[in-house]
């Protein structure tokens, strides 16, 4: 069973981060970053190669590796 966290709409960006439990009590984490509406939808998963103690660690990896990805594409260019 997967554990869902809630979706985080930031801007135009639905975050959805995903824990899968791994057996013997270890969680990989993912993560979804959609963008867009209808047939131009986008829609990029992030997998990480870490394990982790607990479903809300590998929640809260995923969800602080989705903002920061977000941050980065929305920071102003530097000249």
């Amino acid at each position: 069973m997967n554990t869902d966290h809630t979706n985080i709409a930031v801007g135009k960006y639905l975050v959805s981060p995903l824990a899968k439990p791994q057996g013997a009590g270890l969680y990989a984490a993912s993560v979804s970053i959609r963008s867009g509406r209808g047939s131009a939808t986008h829609d990029r998963v992030l997998r990480f190669s870490g394990l982790f103690d607990s479903a809300a660690a590998a929640l809260h990896y995923a969800t602080e590796h989705a903002l920061g990805w977000i941050h980065e594409r929305s920071a102003p260019a530097c000249a």
